[in-house]
């Protein structure tokens, strides 16, 4: 979508950061497109146009910049700005729905026919799907050429380009020159200088205020021994993906404003999908600052978003595997939830020899395996193996989906189903699980101490109530109410 100069030209002029990744620079004399944030010589006012995404400025004909680098740039939530259907959509192609799949086929996941869809995206971001899906394939491929050593085969498959002569034929008409000549002349300054045996890194922008370590914090508490490995400044896990089973790490950076990510898996062509879930399990792409603006007019928020900046939502990598957790974490303390969950995963997880981590020795069980398998013996009571049961059965019949499919009414209807999960599982899961910003557990005992007036009882349907002005963004209340309880 093309924006208006007059919007942005104070945020252009101090190169502010804070528009990263949501505002790019066509500039009409060179032809190239920037980032707000690019150290060149900032050009002159009549001679820009300004975009809303990367994918509208490249269908517009601008190439993107060698030097500021947007597929650096910390992205945008799909959320903002946009309809509820295109938000999906956008969703769904940051996991690779177009790279195999269709237009049809995407629009059939979302309810609507392909026409409307189109329509959809051009209303909203100035460009069609196939636009953001080719634009999100090029700028991984180019973080693979600056940022790794893979061979030049294996990023083009990574990125989700289905043959080589295609691979090549994009960068020969976006950058004009060969994926092998990028990497032979540019030298990024993002580069990731040591090598990993067996393993890719790459590093992923955020936009600060980011209180990594308040949820580096509430990771380690919940961590699932030999699943889970969380330190002061990384957290690290297995993963399963198409059969497959790696690992993953993240490090962060305060000083870069950026985290390195370094996987261990065979398939590479599920780079894309891995990179994708990365960014959303940190909420890489959130913009805290006009969140904290938004909540922070409530009097009683504001005072704690001043206590606690850059509060961002953890989502989960495995759906299921949160879900299982909060039914077993009913009642019980987070400590006791832990050590229930690690019996679970020891027990039924299959053993995993670490390729980075050596903490790592069990992947999480499946919802197959977890569907005929006897729980007894690991001290999780009878109701909630029951639920555990009837929950991985919905998620094999396809019932209960976590990648994006469904959204969060659908899914809270049909989880609430099973016998032992209420309102408060259910949205603590959408929040946990679906990234929805505005998930919101309003029953969590915590949240209603908290978030009380001096003397004040709060039922919860007072709070949820009072959390109607705090939408769309109740899950970031949730996430600020229970760190400033928990640090007193």
């Amino acid at each position: 979508m093309l924006l208006n100069p007059d919007d942005f030209e104070q945020a252009r002029q101090a190169r502010d950061p804070h528009f990263d990744g949501r505002v790019f620079i066509g500039v009409v004399t060179t032809g190239i497109y920037c980032r707000p944030v690019c150290p060149v010589r900032l050009p002159r006012k009549e001679n820009i146009r300004l975009y809303s995404t990367a994918a509208a400025a490249a269908e517009a004909g601008f190439r993107p910049c060698l030097r500021c680098r947007p597929e650096s740039s910390p992205g945008t939530p799909a959320w903002m700005g946009t309809s509820h259907t295109v938000s999906r959509a956008l969703q769904l192609i940051a996991r690779g729905a177009l790279d195999e799949g269709s237009v049809d086929e995407l629009a059939v996941r979302l309810g609507i026919g392909a026409r409307q869809l189109t329509r959809l995206f051009d209303q909203h971001l100035g460009v069609a799907p196939a636009a953001v899906a080719t634009t999100q394939r090029l700028h991984l491929a180019k973080k693979l050429i600056d940022e790794t050593r893979m061979p030049m085969s294996e990023v083009c498959f990574a990125a989700g380009f289905s043959s080589v002569r295609r691979f090549n034929a994009v960068f020969q008409q976006v950058y004009g020159r060969t994926p092998i000549s990028l990497r032979r002349q540019e030298k990024s300054s993002d580069a990731v200088s040591q090598e990993v045996p067996h393993g890719i890194q790459i590093r992923l922008s955020y936009r600060p205020p980011f209180d990594w370590r308040a949820m580096l914090s509430y990771l380690a508490t919940r961590a699932i021994p030999g699943v889970e490995h969380v330190t002061a400044d990384t957290y690290s896990r297995t993963i399963m993906l198409n059969g497959e089973a790696g690992e993953l790490s993240v490090q962060f950076s305060a000083a870069s404003h950026t985290l390195l990510l370094t996987i261990h898996i065979g398939q590479t062509r599920a780079l894309q999908q891995i990179v994708e879930r990365v960014r959303v399990m940190f909420d890489l792409k959130a913009v805290s600052s006009d969140i904290e603006n938004f909540l922070g007019a409530d009097p009683h928020l504001g005072p704690i978003i001043a206590a606690h900046p850059g509060i961002r939502v953890p989502v989960a990598w495995d759906g299921f595997e949160v879900a299982v957790r909060a039914i077993i974490g009913q009642q019980v303390s987070v400590k006791g939830a832990t050590t229930l969950v690690s019996r679970l995963a020891q027990a039924h997880g299959a053993a995993y020899a670490g390729q980075g981590n050596q903490a790592l020795t069990r992947i999480f069980p499946t919802a197959a395996a977890l569907v005929d398998t006897s729980l007894s013996g690991l001290g999780i009571t009878t109701r909630r193996i029951a639920a555990i049961r009837e929950l991985a059965c919905a998620v094999c019949a396809g019932e209960l989906r976590f990648d994006g499919n469904m959204d969060t009414p659908a899914f809270v209807e049909r989880i609430v189903q099973i016998p032992g999960i209420g309102p408060w599982t259910a949205q603590y899961i959408a929040l946990r699980a679906l990234n929805d910003p505005d998930a919101f557990p309003h029953a969590d005992l915590i949240l209603l101490r908290v978030a009380a007036l001096p003397d004040e009882t709060l039922t919860p349907a007072q709070l949820l109530q009072r959390a109607e002005k705090w939408r769309p963004w109740r899950a970031y209340v949730v996430m600020l109410l229970w760190r400033h309880y928990a640090v007193g």
